[in-house]
């Protein structure tokens, strides 16, 4: 969850709850709704573990938005899911 203790090699996964959209009235949370973050992290593009990570998630009727970035400081790719 969230971070690892020591450093790994990729490819590898992170995830963690961002923040919440959680519906409320009279001072009362009726409906908690957490929005999650997975990220994949690899040292080249690796479109055959995004299509797999995707899969599972569709199978799993789980809605996402995909963004990516290259980290240059740690020359690796990030691909972020936010669910």
């Amino acid at each position: 969850y969230s971070h690892f203790s020591k450093p790994q090699n990729p490819p590898y996964l992170v995830y963690f709850t961002e923040d919440s959209n959680n519906f409320a009235a009279d001072n009362k949370v009726y409906f908690k709704e957490a929005n999650w973050v997975i990220e994949l992290y690899t040292d080249k593009k690796e479109l055959n573990i995004e299509t797999r990570l995707e899969v599972l998630l569709e199978d799993a009727e789980l809605y996402y938005e995909k963004y990516e970035a290259y980290i240059d400081s740690e020359k690796m790719y990030q691909v972020r899911y936010e669910i």
